[in-house]
C-alpha cells in the first residue's frame, strides 16, 4: 500500500493541536490508516527524519495521498469541519481554455482532460506536497503513467487554445524540464535512458511511430507524455494558474485523477474551494466536453441490513451522523429505514453499497463492535482431500521418507527436456512474461521439484528418501480460469542401487491405509507394464485403479538422472491422490 511521509508541524496545524506519537496512532487507527513512527537508528543516521511521521494509506484512497487530503478527512472524521463542496466555477471573461485533442493520437495515447487552478499560492511545504501528489497517483492509481500521465504547467507562461496531437520522433523538438538546451524526442530518449527515474517510463511509447505531444496556440511545448514536461511552463513558488493535463490510455483514471489533484489543492486557491475553473476538452470527432466533472451522486443503503451486516444496532440517525464523518454527507429518509448517501468526488473509492457499508463500520469502530457467535448450525470442517492429505505424510514420513515442499513454478525444462519429453506435448500452463528461467510454467508434474532438492543435497548421507503431497496445475479449457488443480503424490528413492521395490512397497502401503485391495476385482488396483520416457525401458508400469490409470511408478531413465545432476539411480512413482479419496471415503 502507498505510504505518505508527513511533515508533524505541518500536520499538527493542520489538525488544530499537538499530538504524541502514541495519540496520533489512535487516530489513525479509529480512521482507518497506520502511522510509522521512524526507527531510531535511521533518525540517527538522517535527522531530518525525525521532523516526519510515515502514514500507510490504504490503496484505493487516492484522497488520502497527501497531507492535505489527510488532515482535510481527519478533521471531518473528527467533526470539527464539515467536508467542503467542489464545484467548478465559470471561466474568467476572455481567459476560458480550450484543449484540442487531434486524431493521430488514437496511434498511442487516445484521451485527454484538462482543467485550472485559479489564483492559487504555493509556500515550498505546498509546492512539495503537490509535486508529491503526482508521484503518488502516477506509482498508484495511474500504474506507472500506463494508464495516465499527469502534467501541470504555469498557464500565465502560455496562451491558449492547447492541442494534443502525436507526431514522430524525428519531428519533436524542445527544451525539456530543466535542460539547458532543446533536443529531438529521439535524443531525449536516448538521454533518459540512463536517467534512473525517467528509464522505466520509456518502454511506454518507445517503440510507437509517433509520440503524444501537448502545445499551446504558439507551438510552446508543454509535454511529451508519459515521460517528461517543457521547461517553458515549469510551475514555480510564483505561479498563481495552473493549467492540469492528464493524457490517458484509460479515460476513467484520467477523470479520477483530475479531480483527486483539483479537489486537494483548490483550498489554497482564494477563494477557497472556489478556484477549480472547467476546460474544454474537444474531441476528433467534434464533440466537446467540459472537464473537471465533480459529479456527485447519491447512493442509498438500508439502516437494517447495515446494522445486520456489521453486527451492530444504531439509530438511523446516528448512521448517517457517522457516514458523515467520513466526508459523506448522509440523510434517513422513508421513516428511517433507508438513508440517502451523497457520494462527493474525493471518494472514488465508493463503488458499491457495500463500501458504504465498510465506511460505516469504520466510524462506528472495529474495536466497539461486540464479538458474538454467529447464529448458524453449520460446523466447520476440513476439506477431504486436505484431510487425506495430511494423514498419508504422517503415515509416509513413518515409513523412512522425508517431506519436501517444492515451487509450483518451474522452468519448462523441467517438465519437458530433464524428462524425455517434448514441452508441445507438455498440457502446461505457461507463464506469459516470466522474470527468470526458473519460473517459466506451473508444474504438471512433482517429479522435477524432488529430483532438484536431491542434486542440491549430494552430500547427505544415502539413501535419500524423499516424498511431496502437493497440487499441480493443468489446462482445462473447461474451467473459466483455463486450468485446474490436481493433488498428486510422489516418492523418490535414491541410492547405490534403484531400489524398485523400496517405492513399490511404499506403494503398497498406502493403498492399504485407504483399504484398496491389490487386484483386479473388486474396485482393487494393479500395476500394467508400460513405455514412458522419463523411466527406464522395461521396468516402468502404469497404476491401474478400478480399470483407470492413476500414476506412474518405475526406475529413473539414466539420461533423466544425468539431466538432473544426480550421481546415483533412482525409482519413483507419482500418483493422483484424488481417485484414492473416493475409495476410501
Amino acid at each position: 500500500m502507498p505510504t505518505i511521509s508527513v511533515n508533524k508541524e505541518e500536520l499538527f496545524k493542520g489538525l488544530g493541536r499537538r499530538y504524541t506519537f502514541e495519540e496520533f496512532d489512535e487516530l489513525c487507527f479509529e480512521f482507518g490508516v497506520e502511522p510509522e513512527e521512524p526507527d531510531e537508528k535511521d533518525v540517527a543516521e538522517n535527522p531530518d527524519l525525525a521532523l516526519e511521521w510515515k502514514v500507510e494509506i490504504g490503496a484505493n484512497r487516492y484522497d488520502l495521498l497527501c497531507i492535505e487530503g489527510l488532515v482535510r478527512g481527519l478533521l471531518v472524521f473528527l467533526e470539527k469541519i464539515q467536508a467542503p463542496r467542489y464545484k467548478t466555477v465559470p471561466a474568467w471573461p476572455g481567459k476560458s481554455q480550450m484543449l484540442r485533442i487531434l486524431p493521430r493520437t488514437a496511434e498511442v495515447r487516445p484521451f485527454a482532460v484538462a482543467a485550472v487552478l485559479r489564483n492559487i499560492t504555493f509556500t515550498p511545504e505546498r509546492y512539495k506536497s503537490f509535486i508529491d501528489l503526482q508521484d503518488k497517483l502516477h506509482q498508484n492509481l495511474c500504474r506507472r503513467r500506463t494508464l495516465v500521465a499527469i502534467g501541470t504547467h504555469d498557464l500565465d507562461t502560455i496562451k491558449g487554445p492547447f492541442y494534443y496531437d502525436a507526431r514522430p520522433p524525428s519531428a519533436i523538438k524542445f527544451k525539456a524540464l530543466n535542460q539547458t538546451e532543446e533536443m529531438t524526442a529521439t535524443q531525449l530518449m536516448e538521454l533518459y535512458s540512463n536517467e534512473s527515474h525517467l528509464k522505466q517510463y520509456l518502454p511506454i511509447i518507445q517503440d510507437k511511430p509517433v509520440y503524444p505531444l501537448i502545445t499551446d496556440s504558439q507551438g510552446v511545448v508543454l509535454s511529451m507524455p508519459p515521460i517528461i514536461n517543457g521547461d517553458h511552463s515549469k510551475i514555480t513558488l510564483n505561479t498563481k494558474n495552473v493549467f492540469i493535463e492528464c493524457t490517458a490510455t484509460d479515460l476513467n483514471k484520467a477523470k479520477v485523477t483530475l479531480d483527486t489533484i483539483v479537489t486537494m489543492f483548490s483550498q489554497y486557491c482564494s477563494p477557497q474551494y472556489e478556484g477549480i475553473e472547467s476546460v474544454e476538452v474537444v474531441n476528433p470527432c467534434g464533440t466537446s466536453v467540459m472537464y473537471p466533472e465533480l459529479h456527485y451522486r447519491l447512493e442509498e443503503i438500508d439502516v437494517s441490513d447495515t446494522n445486520q451486516k456489521i453486527g451492530i444496532c444504531i439509530p438511523p440517525g446516528e448512521m448517517a451522523r457517522l457516514l458523515t464523518k467520513m466526508c459523506l454527507e448522509s440523510t434517513p429518509f422513508d421513516s428511517g429505514n433507508k438513508i440517502m448517501v451523497e457520494v462527493p468526488p474525493t471518494r472514488h473509492d465508493v463503488i458499491h453499497a457495500c463500501d458504504i457499508v465498510e465506511d460505516v463500520a469504520i466510524a462506528f469502530g472495529y474495536n466497539n463492535i461486540t464479538k458474538t457467535i454467529p447464529q448458524t448450525n453449520c460446523i466447520g470442517n476440513q476439506y477431504s482431500i486436505n484431510k487425506l492429505s495430511d494423514l498419508l505424510r504422517q503415515e509416509i514420513a513413518a515409513a523412512g521418507f522425508t517431506e519436501v515442499l517444492t515451487f509450483a513454478l518451474c522452468s519448462r525444462d523441467d517438465v519437458a527436456d530433464k524428462l524425455g519429453r517434448n514441452i508441445k506435448n507438455v498440457n502446461a500452463v505457461h507463464i506469459a512474461n516470466p522474470k527468470t528461467l526458473e519460473f517459466q510454467v506451473a508444474r504438471t508434474t512433482l517429479l522435477p521439484g524432488i529430483l532438484k532438492t536431491i542434486s542440491k543435497n549430494l552430500g547427505m548421507p544415502l539413501p535419500l528418501r524423499l516424498f511431496e503431497i502437493s497440487d499441480i496445475v493443468l489446462r482445462d479449457s473447461s474451467k473459466d480460469v483455463g486450468a485446474r488443480n490436481e493433488r498428486w503424490m510422489c516418492a523418490v528413492n535414491f541410492n547405490k542401487s534403484s531400489g524398485f521395490e523400496i517405492v513399490k512397497g511404499l506403494l503398497d502401503r498406502v493403498m492399504q491405509l485407504v483399504e484398496i485391495p491389490f487386484g483386479k476385482e473388486n474396485n482393487g488396483y494393479y500395476i500394467q507394464a508400460c513405455d514412458d520416457p522419463t523411466y527406464f525401458q522395461g521396468r516402468c508400469a502404469t497404476v491401474i485403479l478400478r480399470g483407470k490409470a492413476i500414476g506412474k511408478i518405475g526406475v529413473i531413465h539414466p539420461d533423466v538422472v544425468t539431466k538432473f545432476e544426480l550421481n546415483n539411480p533412482c525409482s519413483a512413482f507419482e500418483i493422483s491422490v484424488e481417485p484414492l479419496l473416493k475409495s476410501s471415503s
